[in-house]
């Protein structure tokens, strides 16, 4: 509880900063300051090993949203039919790549890679489609810093032993970690919920 209010103020700050450094140095931060702080504390705070399979994970997913900025503005129509082919596109590839990866590059971290392009440039793509070329990079550059200095915040302050990946499994109705227990076998979702292993 501790480290998640320190983590916090620290997250806080570096939004702050985010938006300081951006005035200081003339870049459009402070429409993303509080997106990418906020992507970039949670990337540094869930743990996986290994540390930089998150991390790939998430540029992984960042490229390919931008790729699909690039077919929606090149071939994909302007409507709810394009949008919906990009987003397929875009989610289908990110899974497949992850799956592929074997657990190294972990979906999740993918998807907020892909959250963190979108939140940036979707607005602004909406606005001018045919300014992705000029528009897009800068979007994109502002985003990644942001999301670094969360990051960073919350890599700043060390992982108690519960958090640590690879440490232990969590047991979300407990109050401490469990060690994970190999002899129970998977069951269906109604068996879970009703609390029920095999």
């Amino acid at each position: 509880m501790r480290r998640g209010l320190v983590v916090g103020l620290v997250l806080a700050v570096f939004a702050a900063l985010i938006i300081g450094l951006g005035e200081l140095f003339a870049l459009d931060l402070q429409h993303v300051a509080l997106l990418g702080a906020a992507l970039g504390g949670v990337l540094g705070l869930v743990p996986h090993q290994p540390p930089l399979g998150k991390l790939g994970g998430f540029l992984l997913g960042f490229v390919v949203a931008w790729i699909g900025f690039a077919l929606r503005a090149a071939v994909l129509p302007d409507s709810a039919g394009g949008r919906a082919v990009a987003a397929f596109i875009v989610v289908a590839v990110v899974g497949v790549a992850c799956a592929v990866s074997m657990g190294r590059l972990p979906l999740w971290s993918a998807l907020v890679g892909a959250a963190a392009i979108v939140g940036a440039y979707e607005e602004t793509y909406t606005n001018a489609p045919s300014q992705f070329l000029k528009e897009s990079p800068a979007a994109g550059t502002t985003v990644l810093l942001a999301v670094a200095l969360g990051y960073l915040a919350a890599s700043l302050i060390p992982q108690g032993e519960g958090e640590r990946a690879g440490s232990s499994s969590w047991n979300w109705f407990s109050r401490g970690p469990q060690a994970p227990d190999n002899d129970v076998e998977t069951v269906g979702i109604d068996g879970l919920v009703a609390g029920e292993t095999k």
